[in-house]
């Protein structure tokens, strides 16, 4: 700003905006440090001290009524050393403090997203990590975020985004054998307290969901991830080539079903058993689980998920009915 022309209303209205902030950081300020900072004459800034002790709080009728109402200046200490100082900051030191529980529960927060693979803004976490707990009313206890058991996998993942690269692992889902899939990264959640990749699977080559607690060795690869910034659906949401499973059981075996069942549609058969509708990519996968429980869980439905705990239980039975060798 040019300080040989005239401060605009709407300039003055701003500066003024940014003075009361400036001067209770400030404590004490000579009018010409002042001028300099805000670039306006000394005359200019002694003007906008005096309009800014007509500014306070309104009263019950809207007037001004009381004087601890309205800014106030140190008008001595002004008219003889030429220096600024606010005396009434209008309650402006009484404004809202966070908790230190509720900092702490905060700071917790930021950790956490700062540990999300791919998380790039860091400095930015730190910034107002340190900000928090400086503006607690109290001073918030220690916060710690304890490492999970798939913290190792998350790092790789992370490599992998921040490479854009694939990474390659072990998957095992419920009741099927482990397998190696080979997947372009694109977003990392956390549901539940439970962390979930979703990426290009390239054997099924479409956007897959993996929970982490399942991935095994591992790794980041030097395959370009063509597919890390492909649009992802809703976390669980159900995709084109999914079969709907439904299986029969007793309540009582709910607990040991807990894998399966955690996305299920649960729904009462009777006054024992109840009946779960999932989602699987595999209809092979439930053959295990169908054999594991000694016909307590019984498949209903796909007809190839049936056919297959069938044939699956058929060939361990024939090893038992095989004579010695």
């Amino acid at each position: 700003m040019n300080p040989e022309r005239p401060v605009a209303a709407l300039d003055r209205a701003a500066l003024l905006l940014q003075l009361v902030p400036y001067l209770l950081g400030k404590g004490e300020v000579p009018v010409a440090e002042a001028a300099a900072d805000f670039d306006v004459t000394p005359d200019e800034m002694r003007a906008m001290v005096q309009r800014l002790t007509v500014i306070g709080l309104p009263g019950e009728s809207g007037y001004w009524q009381l004087p601890h109402d309205l800014f106030d200046i140190d008008w001595d200490l002004l008219d003889r050393d030429d220096v600024i100082v606010i005396t009434n900051t209008v309650g402006l030191e009484r404004s809202p403090r966070f908790t230190a529980r509720e900092a702490a529960a905060l700071l917790a927060g930021l950790q956490l997203a700062r540990s999300l693979p791919g998380f790039g803004d860091s400095e930015l976490v730190a910034g107002l990590l340190s900000k928090l707990a400086r503006g607690a009313a109290a001073a918030p206890p220690a916060v710690i975020v304890a490492p999970g058991p798939v913290d190792g996998v998350r790092d790789v993942v992370d490599r992998a985004l921040r490479q854009r690269v694939a990474v390659t692992f072990t998957y095992r889902a419920p009741g099927a054998e482990p397998i190696s899939r080979t997947v372009d990264p694109i977003k990392v959640h956390i549901a539940n307290g439970q962390w979930y990749l979703q990426g290009w699977d390239h054997l099924r080559r479409a956007v897959r969901t993996f929970h982490l607690d399942r991935v095994g060795d591992a790794a980041v690869t030097d395959i370009p991830a063509a597919h890390g910034r492909d649009e992802v659906p809703e976390l669980f949401a159900p995709s084109d080539d999914e079969v709907v499973a439904r299986l029969r059981f007793p309540r009582a075996v709910a607990p040991l079903l807990a894998d399966y069942l955690e996305r299920a549609e649960i729904e009462d058969a009777d006054d024992d058993l109840s009946v779960a509708s999932l989602r699987l990519a595999d209809e092979q996968s439930l053959k295990r689980l169908a054999a594991r429980r000694g016909g307590e869980v019984e498949l209903l439905e796909p007809a190839g998920a049936r056919r297959a705990a069938a044939e699956w239980a058929a060939a361990g039975l024939a090893q038992y009915e095989s004579p010695p060798s």
